[in-house]
């Protein structure tokens, strides 16, 4: 059964870890992303989250706008998941923690392996008109929603050394 929803969000590179993050219990994720080309912004994930895996595809409804896109998701067996995990090293590990920032319900990532240091924040919003009154809180440091060198499928495979010189285009210190 193929699982289909639009998200709305906006993304952010962390200035500090938010104050809400002492109290989540994070998930840990392994991202797999095909093809495994380091040129190529891969779209198609594979996700394992604990015993559950599942495959997403991520389209954009506008053109250039990584702040709303449709996701195709579909559950596999752990079987499946290894089997296509196969074709590619392009991975990414992080801590996710599911939590709520002054209101909004955000996720924050702790990466990782080869890109620790790295933390990011998602806010998920239920309209356009709840995403355009957003106001970032204050553990954000930058609004990178628009910025391809951070999307998952662009970070796969890379180190942070390689992402270096785009985060410090906006001042932003390893955590």
């Amino acid at each position: 059964m193929t699982n289909t929803e639009i998200e709305l969000e906006l993304t952010y590179l962390a200035r500090m870890l938010p104050a809400e993050l002492a109290t989540a219990v994070p998930v840990k994720l392994m991202d797999v992303y095909i093809p495994e080309a380091l040129d190529v912004h891969s779209k198609l994930r594979l996700r394992q989250k604990g015993d559950a895996f599942e495959a997403t595809k991520k389209v954009a409804l506008r053109e250039g706008d990584a702040s709303a896109h449709t996701e195709y998701t579909i559950p596999l067996s752990s079987l499946e998941f290894d089997a296509l995990a196969a074709a590619s090293g392009k991975r990414i590990v992080k801590n996710r923690y599911r939590v709520t920032i002054d209101g909004y319900s955000a996720e924050v990532d702790v990466f990782e392996g080869e890109l620790k240091g790295l933390v990011l924040l998602d806010f998920e919003f239920a309209s356009e008109a709840e995403k355009q009154r957003f106001t970032a809180p204050a553990c954000c440091l930058a609004d990178v929603t628009q910025e391809d060198f951070i999307a998952g499928g662009n970070l796969a495979g890379r180190v942070y050394d390689d992402i270096r010189g785009d985060l410090d285009r906006f001042g932003y210190q390893p955590l």
